[in-house]
This record gives structure tokens, C-alpha cells and sequence, in this order.
């Protein structure tokens, strides 16, 4: 259905943004973005390691 974007789709995308956030917004955009990714990848990785801690901490129980 959506096929690859190419240079044409990226550019209009991008002067789409522009248009609604503004030129001086979009470096503060950008930096918001970047530490949300940057917070959920450290989410992420704390949460795999607790999980793989629980997992070698507490062998299941014989029954």
C-alpha cells in the first residue's frame, strides 16, 4: 500500500513541518525528540535487565 518514501515525499513532509511548527521551533523539536528516544531506550534496557536478573535470581520452583 505505502511504497518507499523517496527525495519529492521527504521534501514536501518536511516543508509541511516547517510550515506548522516554524523554522525557530524545530531544533527545540528536535531536541525534545531526541531525549524521548534517548529516555525510552534507557526504559527499555533497565527493564531487560530486570527482567534477566528476576529470571537468574529465582529458579522456579520443583513441583
Amino acid at each position: 500500500m505505502f511504497g518507499s518514501f523517496g527525495a519529492p515525499e521527504l521534501l514536501i513532509i518536511l516543508l509541511i513541518v516547517i510550515v506548522i511548527f516554524g523554522a525557530r521551533k524545530l531544533p527545540e523539536l528536535g531536541k525534545s525528540l531526541g531525549e524521548g528516544i534517548k529516555n525510552f531506550k534507557r526504559a527499555v534496557s533497565s527493564h531487560k535487565e530486570e527482567h534477566s536478573s528476576d529470571n537468574t535470581s529465582n529458579p522456579p520452583a520443583a513441583t
